[in-house]
């Protein structure tokens, strides 16, 4: 994390690394996300998505799927203005019209009401090309499963062109902030939201501040910090459930916990004997062991794909750079040289780079290191973006900016298209995106 672009000495930055300080700030009303394309850079491969027919229960799902496999930044997408045809089914496309487009391939699809609140949606993929069909699925919903529905379509259709996962229908958790009367009236919320930041559930709340949501590896709960007994404490809540464990609530810092790939340890920072250091424990029984034993201070752990090894942020070298260490303990090596600030590393999931937030001359930006080469990529231009986190595909990162106020923004990982989530009343912070 970061605070500002204010000069704080190595003492202060390891409360913004932990998200002590983070937090307090203040906003209007919670209200319904809204998605601003800030940069867009274009792609390879072009793609029409016909809005789709028939009867809705919300916002076209067409539209929606289109905004989707936009924000990937793997898709040119037509714009509805060039279409030359609004076909709903396959007897209607023509596809010279398409082709004499440069269009690759083609979605048409179409809503039917089947009873009470009830609905199925149908759609067809092409190659506009050859004038193929590639995929034909009915998928049957609920009104309030409308955007999912499409997120879901969005997935099939990336899957299919691309040969990888989508992450459309996936959800992110973040941490919003209210406050009805200034400070005094603040209160956080650990929200779980659509990928694209619609449909946000609030899943706990307190006046005191919220911080450092991480999702378990099969999605079912969220680990994350709160001060709601004026110390810091690390809880586990199911979401299905809504039972909530608390996990640790030792002298000082209770902070950044991170789930071990099998879901079976948290790695976590702790001070109980004086200084910040990294630890893991054991989630059966609660069992601690310590990783590193510096005087320095050692926070933000993070996994390795396949657990064998946390990355973590420490200023043992005069600042805050990422290192690596076996799970088991032992020498920390240095893995970031480039700017004088690299923190709060993520891996990929493929774990083949790390996004991480990297500091040079007072700003602060979003990169990616790529493990074996080494190269660090920046993909972010703002002054104050902080907690990457990648989609469980790759294909995009979340993070925490500072346009004018907190909000949240994606970034596509090649680089290509940014958004930003922004909302009319809460700040938003600390987003982690689900498994």
């Amino acid at each position: 994390m970061i605070l500002s672009g204010e000069n704080v000495s190595i003492k202060n930055l390891v409360a913004t690394l932990l998200g002590v300080c983070l937090l307090m700030i203040s906003s209007n009303t919670p209200a319904e996300l809204t998605v601003e394309i800030s940069k867009s850079v274009e792609s390879n491969v072009s793609i029409a998505i016909v809005p789709f027919g028939g009867t809705q229960p919300g916002e076209n799902l067409g539209s929606i799927v289109a905004a989707d496999l936009h924000r990937s930044g793997r898709f040119k997408i037509l714009p509805d203005s060039q279409m030359p045809e609004r076909p709903h089914t396959p007897d209607e496309v023509h596809f010279d019209a398409w082709k004499s487009l440069g269009q690759d391939n083609l979605v048409i699809g179409q809503v039917k009401q089947t009873g009470t609140d009830q609905y199925s949606a149908e759609f067809q993929l092409f190659d506009a090309v050859r004038g193929t069909q590639l995929v034909s699925t009915s998928l049957s919903f609920a009104s309030s499963d409308s955007r999912r529905t499409a997120h879901r379509i969005a997935d099939l259709i990336y899957k299919q062109l691309t040969g990888e996962d989508g992450a459309f229908a996936t959800r992110i958790a973040y941490v919003s902030v209210s406050s009805a009367d200034g400070a005094k009236g603040r209160r956080y919320m650990l929200q779980v939201a659509d990928a694209d930041g619609y449909n946000p559930q609030t899943i706990v709340g307190s006046p005191e501040p919220i911080m450092s949501p991480a999702w378990s590896p099969d999605g079912k709960k969220i680990a994350y910090v709160s001060f709601e007994n004026k110390r810091s404490a690390i809880y586990m809540q199911n979401l299905a459930s809504k039972d909530r464990q608390k996990v640790s609530e030792l002298p000082g810092i209770n902070g950044a916990p991170a789930w071990s790939p099998d879901g079976t340890q948290l790695a976590m920072t702790l001070s109980k004997d004086g200084n910040p250091e990294i630890y893991i424990m054991t989630l059966a029984n609660r069992s601690l062991r310590r990783v590193t034993d510096h005087f320095a201070i050692d926070t933000e752990p993070t996994w390795t794909k396949d657990g064998s090894q946390l990355v973590f942020t420490s200023d043992r070298g005069g600042k805050p750079q990422l290192y690596s260490v076996s799970s088991n303990g032992g020498q920390p090596e240095r893995i970031t040289y480039e700017g004088d600030y690299n923190a709060r590393g993520v891996f990929s999931p493929d774990g083949k780079s790390l996004s991480l937030v990297h500091g040079n001359g007072g700003d602060y930006r979003i990169a990616v290191l790529d493990i074996a080469s080494k190269q660090l990529r920046v993909l972010s231009s703002g002054r104050l973006d902080e907690s990457p986190s990648f989609a469980p595909n790759g294909s995009m990162i979340l993070y925490a900016s500072q346009n004018g106020k907190a909000g949240l923004s994606t970034v596509s990982s090649n680089g290509k298209v940014k958004e930003n989530l922004s909302s009319s009343g809460n700040e938003m912070r600390e987003p982690a995106w689900s498994p």
